[in-house]
């Protein structure tokens, strides 16, 4: 469907709600811009919608769309910062700030939200782009940068962070395997953010953190000397698999951390 032609009056209006480029449009913004009542706001949005001019996310919550754009049947253009407004307070994380910072070359298909929200539906899909969302207490929104994505602010861990998150939760890395991966590829090439692995480590307060971290160096980097005594002075009581989505029928007693024996024999090798 084209864009259909609006009167000077709306097109004033729709021009007004744009001209700060919201990465989202709602009716609560409407009424702040417009100074209309929610309902008047409310339809005001349907019928730009159904005119072409904005996209429907989801029930009350629109993205303009591209003047150059032939169908309203757009994707998100950013949706970092789609994430951003919808879900806040949140932080890019996971598997999508490993990209960010480069500690991966895999692609992955959904952004990894984490977010102090608990959602009912945790695997939206909102206009093509597929969101996965983790809920965080909000006082471990620590280790965080900010970047510009447009003209919106983003949260997104540090690399370090990103680490740690993964080490709590093996799966927001794609598993263990691709965190060990990411952990040596930050070893070797962001040298500086190991410094910071304990110190978000102590604040998030995550016992298995340190030692999966810890099995993982004496592992792989058993250079890591400073790094390595850090997590064992650190090791709390009980035990953790070292991915709790796999099989694990081996226990290093050491880091008090269950593997399994094919994992075994491949460190071996």
């Amino acid at each position: 469907m084209k864009q259909v032609g609006l009167s000077a009056s709306s097109r004033s209006q729709l021009s007004r709600l744009l001209r700060d480029n919201p990465p989202i449009i709602t009716p609560g913004e409407a009424v702040v811009a417009l100074g209309v009542t929610p309902a008047v706001a409310a339809r005001r949005l349907a019928t730009w919608s159904r005119a072409g001019w904005l996209a429907r996310v989801q029930r009350g919550v629109y993205v303009p769309v591209p003047i150059e754009s032939e169908t309203p049947d757009v994707a998100l253009e950013d949706p970092w910062a789609v994430a951003t407004a919808m879900f806040n307070p949140c932080y890019i994380g996971g598997w999508s700030a490993a990209e960010h910072w480069g500690l991966t070359e895999q692609i992955f298909q959904s952004l990894c939200v984490m977010t102090a929200k608990r959602p009912h539906d945790r695997k939206p899909v909102l206009r093509k782009a597929r969101f996965e969302l983790h809920t965080v207490p909000a006082t471990h929104f620590v280790g965080l940068k900010s970047v510009w994505r447009g003209g919106t602010r983003v949260q997104v861990s540090d690399p370090a962070r990103t680490l740690i998150d993964m080490l709590a939760n093996p799966a927001l890395g794609g598993g263990i395997r691709h965190v060990a991966e990411m952990l040596t590829n930050l070893l070797i090439e962001q040298p500086k953010e190991a410094d910071k692995l304990c110190t978000h480590a102590a604040k998030l307060g995550t016992g298995s953190v340190y030692k999966r971290l810890g099995y993982l160096l004496q592992r792989d980097h058993p250079d890591q000397g400073a790094l390595i005594e850090e997590c064992r002075a650190n090791l709390s009581a009980g035990y953790a698999k070292l991915d709790p989505a796999l099989p694990a029928d081996r226990l290093i007693t050491a880091w008090r951390v269950w593997v399994s024996a094919s994992e075994l024999r491949e460190a071996r090798s």
